[in-house]
């Protein structure tokens, strides 16, 4: 078939704006997401509480304050945990610089012969630079910056805890409106979208099917990131890890992303293994505990949990988790597999996007 090339040019153009809105509006953009998903994470529970003749503002209050309350609560019961991992970081410097020091002398021949090569090579382009005229009298200065900021990581950290607390309030707001509201706005959009009534109800239903479907797949998600977050901590209790909880949440968190969560979480935990007790032999057996209870997860748990509607192709995942990262960075990595979820459960149920949804999936 001919194809139009004006039409061609103004859908790139529409998606490369689309994609330059997403990164330039990421600050507005990435809470509205976060909120959605949450709603739609404890929908179910506030159908439930609304069955039970609670009204719904109410019952989305009171799952928010649950919520919240219970991540303050296990906040606070790791407060210990968390200080004494920064008690320790001085401590883990002093060994990785010690551990550095004494593998220094050991520098292979190969590593010695580059580095006098490359001093060779900056000998003489310094020879061959013209130097600038320096004025007699006037002595030639040159400030070395420091490598590592210390104090400006510092600050740069305390704003972005403070950002981050302010934007927590907008995202747990956002969220309680879209509970309360319940389906008034979908209804709204299909009555202004949609002209005919039949159409009306059969879009009504689609969006149905699309809100569950999205609603299982968000608690499949925090279901197994729960599970390996315990399964973790109990394991590197038993091995006799130090502050085992905040590992095991870590992973948790670090499982939702696809791939390389699980590679980042068992180098972390190797490394914090190492520092602890001394030897390769321990750093391996927790790198490889946390790598087999990931492993695990990923290959029989999720699967057997997620429908075959669902799942989606190892390949579109990864170029997703790319996209996304690369877009919204952390928080792209993070939301890379629910908003691929979201992309495929819309494309699955609509005509003319249904090649996209058959892109995605298995």
């Amino acid at each position: 078939m001919p194809v139009d090339v004006r039409s061609a040019a103004l859908t790139v153009l529409a998606v490369i704006a689309a994609i330059l809105i997403l990164q330039y509006a990421q600050a507005m953009i990435i809470p509205i997401v976060l909120a959605l998903l949450i709603s739609y994470a404890v929908e179910p529970v506030v159908v439930a509480l609304a069955r039970a003749h609670l009204p719904r503002p109410l019952a989305s209050a009171l799952v928010l304050l649950v919520l919240v309350g219970a991540a303050g609560w296990m906040v606070y019961g790791l407060r210990s945990q968390v200080t004494a991992i920064v008690e320790a970081l001085p401590q883990a410097a002093r060994r990785i610089r010690t551990s550095f020091e004494a593998e220094k002398p050991r520098a292979g021949v190969a590593i010695q012969q580059m580095q006098k090569a490359a001093t060779e090579l900056e000998k003489a382009a310094n020879a061959a630079a013209t130097p600038p005229q320096t004025p007699s009298g006037v002595t030639r200065v040159q400030v070395e910056p420091s490598p590592i900021d210390v104090s400006g990581y510092v600050v740069w950290g305390s704003l972005g805890v403070a950002t981050a607390a302010g934007q927590l309030v907008l995202i747990l707001f956002l969220a309680y409106f879209l509970l309360a509201s319940g389906d008034l706005y979908r209804r709204k959009m299909v009555k202004i979208v949609v002209p005919s009534l039949t159409k009306k109800k059969i879009t009504l239903q689609i969006l149905e099917q699309i809100d569950h479907q999205i609603e299982s797949f968000l608690l499949v998600q925090v279901a197994t990131s729960t599970g390996v977050a315990i399964a973790t901590w109990l394991a590197f209790r038993l091995i006799g890890l130090e502050q085992a909880a905040v590992w095991g949440i870590l992973a948790g968190v670090f499982n939702s992303i696809p791939y390389f969560g699980p590679v980042l979480v068992t180098a972390g935990t190797s490394v914090v293994a190492f520092m602890q007790f001394g030897t390769i032999h321990m750093a391996a057996l927790v790198g490889g505990v946390s790598l087999a209870i990931t492993s695990l997860e990923g290959m029989l748990l999720t699967p057997w949990l997620t429908s075959r509607a669902a799942r989606m192709n190892a390949v579109a995942v990864f170029v997703g988790l790319l996209f996304w990262g690369w877009v919204w960075n952390v928080w792209g990595m993070l939301l890379a597999v629910p908003m691929l979820m979201v992309i495929k459960a819309v494309c699955d149920h609509v005509e003319d996007l249904n090649g996209v949804g058959e892109l995605l999936g298995e």
